[in-house]
């Protein structure tokens, strides 16, 4: 299913809704400038398979050319315009686009841009070396394509890590007007999406889950309210004011939420909402457990991740009986394995990998990066490099990323649980831990802090930090150094880029 479904039936129902600006795009809106922009590109030579680079801020059109690829059997490519322009360039040039298509909002990013693509679209403020896009959608054709073969998206990893890989998966072997899509499948039936689905989404359309969320509230008849930047005030007003029923947020957003003062939260009517859905990183215990006794047992989550290898998912009843775990397997057989790759057992910490009856996806040009994701001896399981375990009942938990974990003294160190520990602290907006070279120890524990407003960085909000951690966890666990930032680098999706942090202090150290 598609808009095209809806706007033969509801054709002035709000496809899109802008919370800022208010700006609407119904469903015969969507269908006829999608269809347009389909035509235009198969004019322009594009045929099934080829892909459709977009680098947009959160505005209306981005769901135009996501469904003009959809609908066209192409795959899209959403870039994040946090990025370089280097960064960027990599990204399409390594898909492989032949059109790309931008918003001149971003115009400074775009200018930058190193690429060699043909066919080259702008929306919003002209940018030179790009075709009008309205005006290539007025000259197109508005008749259907005489198949409308099913793409799919074709979206890079975040990249916290070193470059981002593309995760590319065989186009589905179905028309966009049939029902199969395993989006639509898999999410709409687990969080009830239907034509009166009011979904918020607060987070950048280049990212996975809202891309695709919004991809399957269009699915399914719903309408897409889109903010064109997360703040946490904002989204309560949104909520109130479209009835939202549904949402999807990252942890941090969380926190933004919950430090907002009671009054303030109080004066929202948010008694709409039926799903909030949270994923993306791991939910601090005591941050989901304050989150479901203000909005009640609406609170999912599940765990998944770009590559969409496997997922688990949890819903507020089960998680009060197991806090900190983000469920079962809702796709693919779990297994938790050493380094060996033997699996362990229940409590034991190892790499978590998913089982199916075929290697999922695989990484855009990269067919080592491929392979080290599957199991030395079972080629079908495959892993993000997730790091967790499973209880007495299969319920898996997430310690940390492989990457990111410490090894201080022989011992493992989990950042993510002295992340966790911070992160309501009224002293700190943010925080993020990391190890670095230490000669005794191999490594040790350093925090990068975000104070909040009021807190004065310095020796002083040092101290009263290492002794609120050494209250309550291990003392080898405890930062040996805090150091004070104005912001920490998170991706727009809540991620940090730890990278970055070690590369400071690395050149910090070294008197660069």
């Amino acid at each position: 299913m598609y808009p095209g479904t809806w706007a033969a039936t509801t054709p002035d129902k709000p496809a899109l809704v802008m919370a800022g600006s208010g700006r609407t795009l119904t469903y015969a809106e969507l269908d006829a400038r999608s269809l347009r922009l389909a035509r235009h590109l198969r004019d322009r030579g594009l045929d099934k398979g080829d892909v459709v680079a977009l680098l947009s801020d959160n505005t209306p059109e981005a769901y135009e050319v996501y469904w003009a690829a959809l609908r066209s059997g192409l795959y899209i490519s959403a870039v994040n315009h946090n990025l370089s322009a280097d960064e960027a360039s990599y990204i399409v040039r390594d898909c492989g686009a032949r059109a790309l298509v931008v918003s001149g909002a971003k115009a400074e990013l775009v200018r930058g841009l190193d690429v060699e693509v043909g066919e080259r679209l702008v929306y919003g403020p002209p940018v030179p070396g790009f075709e009008d896009y309205e005006a290539a959608l007025s000259a197109a054709g508005d008749e259907p394509l005489p198949e409308q073969p099913h793409g799919d998206d074709f979206l890079y990893s975040s990249g916290t890590t070193g470059r981002p890989k593309g995760v590319k998966v065989a186009l589905p072997k179905i028309r966009v007007d049939e029902p199969g899509y395993s989006y639509v499948n898999i999410f709409g039936g687990l969080y009830g999406f239907g034509q009166d689905t009011v979904y918020l989404s607060p987070a950048p359309v280049y990212h996975a889950a809202p891309l695709r969320f919004g991809g399957v509230v269009h699915a399914l008849g719903g309408t897409l309210v889109m903010m064109e930047k997360f703040d946490a005030e904002g989204a309560l007003r949104a909520i109130q004011e479209h009835r939202v029923t549904h949402t999807q947020m990252v942890p941090t957003m969380f926190v933004r939420l919950l430090k907002l003062e009671p009054e303030v939260r109080a004066s929202y009517d948010v008694g709409s909402l039926r799903y909030v859905v949270h994923a993306a990183a791991p939910c601090p215990v005591e941050v989901k457990r304050r989150m479901i006794e203000w909005l009640g047992p609406i609170v999912q989550e599940y765990y998944a991740s770009t590559e969409a290898n496997g997922a688990t998912m949890i819903d507020s009843e089960t998680w009060l009986a197991h806090p900190g775990s983000v469920g079962k397997a809702l796709l693919g057989i779990l297994h938790v394995c050493a380094e060996d790759g033997r699996e362990v057992g229940p409590g034991e910490v190892g790499t978590i990998y998913f089982e199916r009856d075929e290697v999922p996806f695989a990484y855009h040009n990269d067919p080592e990066k491929t392979a080290s994701t599957q199991h030395p001896a079972h080629p079908t399981w495959t892993t993000v490099g997730d790091l967790g375990y499973v209880d007495d009942e299969g319920f898996l938990y997430l310690t940390d990323r492989k990457a990111f974990m410490i090894i201080s003294g022989g011992v493992n160190i989990y950042p993510q649980e002295v992340e966790d520990l911070f992160s309501l602290h009224p002293a700190v907006v943010d925080i993020a831990v990391i190890g670095v070279p230490d000669e005794e120890m191999g490594e040790r524990v350093v925090a990068f802090v975000q104070p909040a407003p009021g807190a004065e960085p310095g020796d002083a909000l040092a101290a009263e930090l290492t002794a609120y951690a050494r209250e309550r966890i291990a003392h080898y666990k405890v930062p040996r150094e805090i150091h004070f930032r104005e912001a920490l680098p998170r991706t727009p999706t809540g991620k940090m880029v730890k990278g970055r942090l070690r590369e400071d202090y690395a050149d910090t150290a070294s008197g660069r």
